[in-house]
């Protein structure tokens, strides 16, 4: 290694140059990989009306065709558009998602055309958690994470399992990631 100092050559691993006392740069460490730590997606509590209303949909056909009811087309169309109701539900519940990673947040939005928003976990300001009555009866909560760098940017996880333990494991990894 050379001092940088003074240029002379010195030992590798030394820390400081053996001639005019200046302390050697150390290499720098290879990059640290970014990994993953949580893997969060909303409630099928938070698709209950897509659900509740292909259901529906699904009974009054059944009862349409119990009744033999004409045309017999309607009471298959009726169930048809049910059972559509409820692919559509579940195709709907897969187009979002949030990771949590080493360095920052992920929100992953959208099937087709999708939309991704980053947060870095060292400009977090705040982590709130908020539970609506109904959300606090089926255990569930939004968790909204406020950025630094901007007032109004902020990430909301909506209708997440454990609220709570979500925002402390957002908030253990800011600190974290911080030291």
């Amino acid at each position: 290694m050379r001092c940088p100092q003074c240029g002379n050559d010195t030992q590798q691993g030394a820390a400081f140059c053996s001639r005019c006392g200046a302390r050697m740069y150390a290499p720098k460490p290879a990059a640290v990989r970014e990994y993953a730590l949580a893997q969060f997606r909303p409630s099928l509590w938070y698709y209950a009306n897509g659900f509740l209303f292909g259901g529906v949909l699904i009974a009054i056909g059944a009862v349409l065709l119990y009744r033999k009811f004409e045309p017999i087309q309607a009471g298959f169309a009726v169930i048809g558009v049910g059972a559509l109701t409820f692919i559509v539900t579940m195709i709907r519940a897969r187009t979002i998602s949030w990771s949590l990673t080493s360095d920052r947040l992920i929100e992953k939005r959208g099937l087709l055309a999708s939309r991704r928003r980053e947060m870095e976990l060292a400009d977090i300001r705040s982590v709130e958690v908020s539970k609506r009555v109904v959300q606090r009866m089926v255990g569930l909560g939004d968790v909204t994470i406020a950025s630094a760098a901007s007032a109004d940017y902020a990430i909301r996880l909506n209708d997440i399992g454990a609220p709570d333990e979500t925002a402390e494991t957002i908030r253990k990894a800011r600190l974290k990631r911080m030291a």
